[in-house]
């Protein structure tokens, strides 16, 4: 190991990031494309990152679109802007690439709220059930899972579960009680839910409304019940920004994270978006884990190929099934997301 590398192991196991000094007159631009041809790198980047790092991104997209990536690129090294979860399940998708993470700690508040080893009592109760677990949760998790589901495909997940089958659904309480709604399937759920998707004022949004009278309210499937009533769209994060796409509407209040609204003002720069109030002080609802990745930590983290994130092989092998069954079943569907560059 060289003294470099051996200084950032060091100040990557204090901080779960490397906390090094980058030159300020340093092009990051240029020289994260320039460690990508060098490493045969591709760089995967979550809607919700900041706008610089979405700008340098190869695969733009929400989970689904970022599995499916993660499984088919031939890069031999696959860089995921995003949060932890997101990049175990590249690892266990691509189990023979390096799989890097900027930040270690740019975890995500709702697998955080399902521990694998509660849960697991929690499924001893119901030994009959399909488990069903929206693949924003650890990699652990999936291992206890039957077939996991985004928010594009889990209308199609439920559906595709014959109907004499029980089913618990993990993690989030507030997608499966909309999927509970949608299918008319009467499912156990776990008492898990986002951080972000749970802050949505009402009250707020409805003045909002009353400021943008023609803008047409759209929400991501994980807000809570009351907020969803009032939406004229519900959709995964990609299912959002084609809506604003081909909606003819010029004006949109969008309850998700804010970060898409980048990749929509660029599909449609002459349409104006307004990010719904959460119940804070602040002007928009941003994800903390998913902005601790920066331009700065995606250049460090190529350079010395740190973080890396590494899985026992039992959680590749059992947490993959539930992945590739729903895999499966999205291709049958036809269900892609994302923007490739």
């Amino acid at each position: 190991m060289t003294d470099a590398l051996a200084i950032a192991t060091n100040q990557l196991d204090q901080f779960g990031y490397l906390n090094l000094e980058v030159d300020p007159t340093l092009d990051l631009v240029a020289a994260i494309n320039q460690l990508k041809k060098e490493k045969n790198a591709v760089i995967l980047a979550h809607y919700y990152q900041e706008s610089e790092i979405q700008d340098i991104a190869d695969y733009i997209g929400d989970s689904l679109g970022l599995s499916q990536q993660a499984a088919q690129t031939q890069a031999d090294m696959i860089v995921f802007a995003g949060v932890h979860f997101m990049a175990e399940t590249a690892k266990m998708l691509s189990p023979q690439k390096k799989v890097l993470l900027p930040d270690l700690k740019a975890g995500c508040s709702l697998a955080d709220s399902c521990p694998p080893h509660l849960f697991r009592k929690f499924k001893e109760k119901y030994p009959d059930h399909v488990v069903v677990s929206y693949i924003n949760c650890t990699a652990e998790l999936k291992t206890l899972t039957d077939i996991c589901c985004t928010s594009t495909n889990a209308v199609q997940i439920i559906e595709s579960i014959p109907k004499d089958r029980e089913i618990i659904f993990a993690p989030d309480k507030n997608l499966g009680a909309y999927l509970i709604k949608k299918t008319g399937r009467d499912m156990v759920l776990w008492n898990g839910a986002c951080m972000v998707h749970e802050i949505f004022s009402q009250e707020r949004i409805i003045k909002l409304k009353n400021r943008h009278p023609h803008a047409k309210f759209i929400a991501h499937p994980e807000c809570e019940a009351h907020i969803l009533d009032m939406a004229d769209y519900i959709g995964s994060t990609t299912g959002l920004l084609k809506f604003t796409i081909n909606d003819p509407c010029t004006e949109f209040i969008v309850a998700t994270e804010a970060g898409i609204l980048h990749q929509m003002q660029l599909a449609s720069p002459t349409k104006t978006f307004i990010p719904a109030p959460p119940e804070n002080n602040c002007a928009c609802n941003e994800c903390p884990h998913m902005k601790r990745n920066t331009l700065e930590k995606l250049y460090l983290c190529m350079l010395y190929d740190l973080p890396e994130i590494v899985l026992p092989d039992w959680v590749i092998e059992q947490g993959r099934n539930s992945i590739d069954r729903m895999m499966e079943v999205s291709a049958k569907a036809g269900l892609m997301g994302g923007v490739k560059r």
